[in-house]
């Protein structure tokens, strides 16, 4: 680890920092519906989408309306997607004349899309058109974080409303989702980046010759080695940087090119990269500012805030360190740095962002429900990769997808206030509403519903030879981590991999875009549940025997459920992925 890579860590903390209070105040008088320099331009925008559509804006709806909308919404943008994959052949800008997605394949990356994971079991160049990729997974990108900011938004309207019936209006919030947070600053980002040279065009791709031919070796079918001369190189291009702002603003993740984040025309510069960083983690930090400016109390936000940034710390330093001390199996005589041979493991990374900026964005993809990447997880330390995977397992709260990471650690804050109830012995309260047995089992239901799906289909693919190990490249621990963390991804919407499973299967495409809607509705319903239940309460004053949400106590008692439910669950699946390949590589065995 080295002085300039704490610098960077430390100054991409501090900005976010400096952006939770503007941004999240914003979002407060959007969704309260209070006046923004915004308003003159977008408001009658708002207005003849609501004619159009036959929406009224005044009209709220209970959680089960609420419910409802959000359910046949997604499912009929699904299927939207769907049929664009399939049918693109025949759709105009095609360029490359890419033939129509595979059945299973559609499904997967329709779900995927749906639900803001953008897990991509398919090489995006050779696989999207142009108008797939605009009008079907840009679309995505853009509604699924629109529905995830409304659903958390819902949820602290529950929170801070007493004894009413309704959490506010599906359509309504996602319209000004879309509308006043996420496309303004987007059209900006993507003019910056197309200023750093990220590509934005409708060309086709691009053949040129190499200056220096490359010799390859192939192995046919017959098992014949035959050698061929490369002279030629294709190059992808096309409408990018309007996609790959998004991807990160909303915490998508899906990559125009296969690379992802990792390829020079979706990142090329250090300043991109930076400023793709901060865009992943600025809405699920802000909106713990929303949280406490829309419940009253702003206390209460930045102590939720506290307990993100304390777990980022704890894994951004863990990651660095694994990444940074690399594999004690490569090293040379001299395991320092040089001007032309940095230390720690660099296999999977870039060179010009190193091991800080590659752990840094590690570390942040998978706190939040982004997935992007600038190097490949898959080539990381046993222990360095186990930290993104751990990340994911604990729910994505640290700060989180927008809007999921922010109703998810709610999960976890009510989980928590029960806890201290029963120390204490009487009934738990938050924010004045009392926490009675329905929302502790509607929290337990969303909590145990993940690893459920998680450790299910995991278990089922390691001891199927036919459709499960046969997709691995690495046997032992790491192939079992490389199944182990495609469906933690896919569950908790991630969309990030341990690129080494061949996931392009009907097995993998089915159970991965299966567990992927699980991981999302069948998760936030129960949440809204609680909504609607604090959102009809009374709101009871403090006493002596309330647990205060705003202190120091409250944000490591959080941290320790969190913790302490992961730990719980997930420790022997840990133990026989990541944790033994450590122990054999230090025994000198690799994978």
């Amino acid at each position: 680890m080295t002085t300039n890579g704490w610098i960077q860590i430390t100054v991409f903390l501090l900005v976010v920092l400096a952006l939770t209070k503007p941004l999240g105040g914003f979002m407060t008088r959007v969704f309260n519906r209070e006046k923004t320099l915004l308003d003159p331009a977008l408001r009658p925008l708002e207005r003849l989408i609501y004619q159009l559509t036959g929406v009224d804006e005044t009209t709220e709806m209970r959680w089960t309306e609420y419910t409802a909308a959000m359910l046949i919404f997604s499912g009929v943008t699904m299927a939207v997607l769907y049929l664009i994959e399939r049918v693109q052949y025949w759709l105009p800008f095609n360029p490359q004349k890419l033939s129509g997605v595979a059945p299973d394949l559609a499904f997967n990356t329709a779900a995927s899309f749906t639900t803001n994971t953008n897990w991509q079991a398919y090489t995006p160049e050779t696989t999207m058109s142009y108008l797939t990729q605009m009008a079907g997974l840009a679309y995505h990108n853009f509604i699924s974080a629109a529905v995830g900011i409304a659903l958390a938004i819902a949820v602290v309207r529950g929170i801070a409303r007493r004894e009413k019936d309704t959490i506010g209006n599906f359509w309504v919030d996602m319209t000004r989702a879309t509308l006043w947070v996420l496309l303004p600053l987007c059209i900006v980002c993507a003019l910056f980046f197309v200023s750093q040279g990220v590509v934005q065009n409708f060309k086709p791709y691009t053949t040129v010759e190499l200056v220096d031919p490359q010799t390859v070796q192939q192995t046919g079918a017959d098992g014949k080695v035959t050698t061929q001369v490369v002279r030629e190189q294709t190059i992808a291009q096309g409408p990018t940087a309007s996609q790959e702002v998004i991807k990160e603003f909303g915490t998508n993740g899906g990559g125009f090119f296969n690379a992802n984040s990792a390829h020079p025309f979706e990142n090329p510069t250090p300043l991109t990269n930076f400023v793709e960083l901060v865009l992943i983690f600025s809405l699920g930090s802000a909106l713990t500012y929303t949280l406490g400016q829309m419940t009253g109390s702003p206390r209460h936000g930045w102590a939720v805030w506290c307990a993100m940034a304390i777990l980022f710390l704890i894994g951004v330093t863990a990651a660095y360190a694994f990444e940074a001390r690399g594999n004690p199996l490569l090293q040379g005589p001299n395991p320092g740095a040089s001007p032309v041979a940095p230390a720690g493991n660099m296999e999977g990374k870039e060179v010009r962002f190193g091991i800080a900026n590659s752990a840094l964005w590690a570390v942040v993809t998978t706190d939040t429900s982004c997935g992007a990447v600038n190097s490949m997880h898959d080539s990381y330390t046993p222990l360095g990769g186990m930290i993104p995977l751990i990340n994911i397992l604990l729910g994505e709260v640290v700060f989180g997808g927008v809007g999921s990471g922010l109703y998810g650690i709610i999960v976890f804050i009510i989980l928590s206030v029960f806890i201290a109830g029963l120390m204490v012995g009487r009934t738990p309260e938050y924010l004045g509403k009392k926490i009675e047995s329905f929302d502790v089992k509607m929290a337990m239901l969303t909590v145990l519903i993940y690893p459920l799906l998680v450790l299910g289909f995991t278990g089922i693919s390691v001891v199927a030879p036919k459709f499960g190990t046969s997709s691995i490249a690495n046997a032992g621990p790491h192939g079992l981590s490389e199944i182990f963390y495609a469906y933690a991804e896919a569950g908790a919407n991630n969309g990030s991999a341990f690129a080494g499973l061949n996931a392009n299967t009907v097995w993998y495409n089915t159970t991965i875009g299966a567990t992927v809607l699980f991981g999302r509705f069948f998760m936030v319903i129960p949440v809204l549940a609680i909504a609607g239940s604090l959102g009809r309460k009374k709101h009871v004053p403090e006493s002596v025997g309330t647990f205060p949400v705003t202190t120091p106590l409250f944000t490591g008692l959080l941290i320790s459920v969190i913790l302490i439910v992961g730990a719980l669950t997930f420790f022997p699946a840990l133990s026989l992925g990541p944790i033994l390949e450590h122990l054999l590589m230090g025994a000198g065995k690799v994978f």
